[in-house]
């Protein structure tokens, strides 16, 4: 973990809880992953916590392209902490990440999959009430509509196992219909397409089950522009995507950030402009002083 003072965008949506801390962590590093029977980019990136696209530009392929045991692949999953809370569980949809913290301190970074467009997560502030090992899922009325509409059988409830997409463990969330939970479909992490709920690896959510209690607060907030100046005087920016179109402009937003904190003079705006051009969500060095292409600074490495 590197530790730095951490600004990012005060966007206004409605419908999201609005920090106006700053936060002082990010987590995530470089790492290189050897390729296992099975694997695809998909279900790396998912793991990883880090977008296909990017996988892929990193390591001169192409998003399809079929990879080999053995093959070694190149991973950068650095994540801008948004902001710390003295305890409880914060989600920053742009990011695909959730952050617990614990006395004030940061105690686990999860990437989590999240609500397609058309059936976006909701945000807020949040209090858990419900811990459940091995839960039924309910269908709700919607999901069996759409399951009409698409032709296929429609489920009201789905029994514990492997076929249930819930996973092995729920954490039920005071937001009327979402939760945290597992999944038994661990490549749709890091990705757009539950329903609103959010999805863990399954691995992940046995780890956040055992640190969280009824009660625990939480905040859902909507950042896809992140700034952090670190104590070695050095400037990061991570861009996600703006995939609820709530965000407005990126480039806007980095002029602005970088103009209220001082940080105008002392960045490389040609880094910026290909780092907001690309939004492959990864912290990326932007001063005049960045590092060459390939050398990245190692922080604690997402599971």
């Amino acid at each position: 973990m590197i530790v730095g003072l951490i600004l990012f965008s005060g966007l206004a949506v409605p419908g999201f809880a609005q920090i106006t801390e700053v936060a002082h962590a990010f987590v995530g590093g470089a790492s290189e992953y050897v390729v296992r029977s099975g694997d695809n980019l998909t279900a790396i990136g998912a793991r990883a916590g880090e977008s296909v696209a990017a996988i892929a530009r990193r390591n001169g392929l192409n998003a399809k392209d079929v990879i080999h045991p053995g093959q070694r692949i190149s991973i950068d999953n650095r994540h801008i902490v948004p902001a710390g809370l003295d305890n409880g569980v914060l989600i920053n949809l742009p990011q695909r990440m959730l952050f617990i913290f614990r006395d004030g301190h940061l105690a686990g970074a999860h990437p989590v999959g999240l609500g397609k467009p058309t059936w976006p997560t909701p945000g807020g502030t949040f209090q858990i009430t419900e811990l459940r090992r091995d839960p039924t899922w309910n269908v709700p009325r919607s999901i069996q509509e759409e399951m009409r509409r698409e032709g296929k059988a429609v489920q009201t409830h789905v029994a514990p196992g492997p076929d249930n997409p819930l996973g092995k463990e729920w954490i039920g969330l005071s937001i009327a219909g979402y939760g945290i939970h597992g999944t038994n479909a661990p490549p749709s992490v890091y990705h757009f397409q539950s329903h609103g709920c959010i999805r863990l690896h399954p691995d992940d959510a046995e780890q956040l089950f055992a640190q969280v209690n009824i009660g625990m607060r939480g905040q859902i907030v909507y950042q896809p522009v992140l700034l952090a100046e670190l104590p070695d005087q050095s400037i990061e920016l991570e861009v996600n995507p703006d995939i609820y179109h709530q965000a407005g402009d990126a480039w806007a937003r980095v002029q602005s950030l970088a103009a209220e904190h001082g940080l105008t003079g002392r960045i490389d705006w040609q880094r910026v402009a290909q780092v907001v051009e690309l939004q492959e969500g990864v912290a990326t060095r932007i001063d005049r002083r960045f590092l060459p292409l390939g050398r990245v600074p190692r922080g604690s490495p997402l599971p």
